[in-house]
């Protein structure tokens, strides 16, 4: 079942009292390797596949937050400067390793410390406690003046460059793995299994997450079959 389907069921069940939402089923399955038929490819070739004139791939592994500058610079110099319109552009992003958690929601940073898991700090020293690099800074208006700092082409947040149309994507591998870290290294409640851990994490990624079954295996598809162009950031 994908994400939309799953919540939508949920809700309706949940509201019904005839079952707990976890009880349905996780985006990308339960398996440490997810399956085919688990994985919502109909959707994920939609989105990633559509139609574009320039297809850019930003594969990140350390978590780098100076690398959402980059990503806002290119779209910018690829709208502006090199004048593509922005229904031209088809840009995906491609976290796993550490970066798998900049899609994960703030009740997932909460629950598990994820901030303290892989040692984030904010500006002021301190551990993250919540992803702060989701929300939106600024208003979304595609008349903005590009030179504005506080306009939403000067936002480097995940939430406007979706709005963009930047393609986020999840990797269930990532999951699987940090979720059976959490447990060994105590960071996840009492009593959580890997697998509960996973299902809970893969339920609640930011808006418009899609999970693939390896960030690795799809940016090869991003490639191969739809001409993305690599690019990361060390």
């Amino acid at each position: 079942m994908n994400r939309t389907g799953f919540l939508a069921a949920s809700a309706s069940l949940v509201a019904a009292g005839t079952a707990p939402a976890q009880a349905l089923g996780v985006p990308g399955g339960t398996h440490l390797v997810e399956r085919k038929a688990d994985f919502d490819a109909r959707a994920w070739n939609a989105a990633v596949g559509r139609p574009a004139k320039i297809r850019q791939l930003w594969d990140a592994v350390a978590f780098k937050p100076v690398i959402w500058g980059n990503v806002k610079n290119a779209m910018n110099g690829l709208q502006f400067g090199f004048g593509y319109a922005p229904d031209e552009i088809a840009v995906a992003w491609c976290g796993h390793g550490p970066s798998a958690a900049y899609v994960y929601s703030d009740y997932i940073w909460s629950k598990y410390r994820i901030g303290a898991f892989f040692g984030i700090h904010g500006a002021d020293g301190a551990i993250l406690e919540k992803n702060v690099f989701y929300p939106a800074k600024s208003s979304y208006d595609r008349t903005a003046d590009p030179d504005d700092e506080r306009g939403m082409y000067q936002d480097t947040s995940l939430a406007m460059l979706q709005r963009r149309g930047m393609v986020v994507n999840a990797c269930h591998t990532a999951v699987e793995e940090q979720s059976r870290a959490l447990v060994a290294k105590k960071f996840a409640p009492a009593g959580m299994t890997a697998d509960d851990v996973a299902a809970d994490i893969l339920t609640h990624l930011v808006p418009g997450a899609m999970v693939v079954p390896s960030m690795v295996a799809a940016i090869t598809v991003l490639q191969h079959v739809y001409h993305y162009t690599y690019t990361t950031f060390a």
